[in-house]
């Protein structure tokens, strides 16, 4: 979690600065993402909050993304991210939503993708994805990674608007 916290902190500055609010909808993260960006001091300011999608339950509850949403789309694609932060920004009316979405390992996930593999996007004043693939099986590593990379695409997403 230590790790996480420079670029949570980066983030919160940011947003914190302009105003301007930010939801998650993580996967493969399995919270991590939140918890670094409520570990800020101040985040009340900015976290409206965030939701572990797992499953097409809790996609469908918590992000009221039906199934009929996805068609013609795969899930663990940068199309999917950025359809749950999206979402996620939508269902909490935040400025910024953060999306993710990947294979933690140690075997990769039901649709061909390998341990190690992750889609992270950005939806706001500006919209962008990403692909992390970081060839190892380590789940606890690969989700430190994708966190890590979520927060670096949301900074650099802030730095650029």
């Amino acid at each position: 979690m230590n790790a996480l916290l420079p670029g949570a902190e980066r983030a919160g500055e940011l947003l914190k600065a302009r105003d301007e609010t930010i939801a998650v909808a993580e996967s493969s993260c399995g919270g991590l993402l939140s918890a670094a960006l409520l570990a800020v001091p101040g985040a009340s300011a900015f976290f409206l909050g965030g939701a572990v999608v797992y499953t097409r339950r809790s996609r469908a509850t918590l992000l009221d993304i039906p199934d009929g949403a996805l068609a013609g789309m795969r899930p663990s694609t940068e199309p999917y991210a950025l359809l749950l932060a999206r979402a996620a920004r939508t269902r909490l009316s935040a400025v910024w939503g953060l999306g993710e979405t990947g294979a933690a390992g140690p075997a990769g996930n039901r649709y061909g993708d390998p341990a190690g593999h992750a889609c992270i996007a950005v939806a706001g004043p500006t919209e962008r994805a990403i692909t992390v693939a970081t060839g190892g099986a380590d789940r606890g590593a690969n989700m430190r990674a994708f966190a890590t990379a979520a927060l670096a695409l949301l900074v650099e997403s802030l730095e650029r608007t």
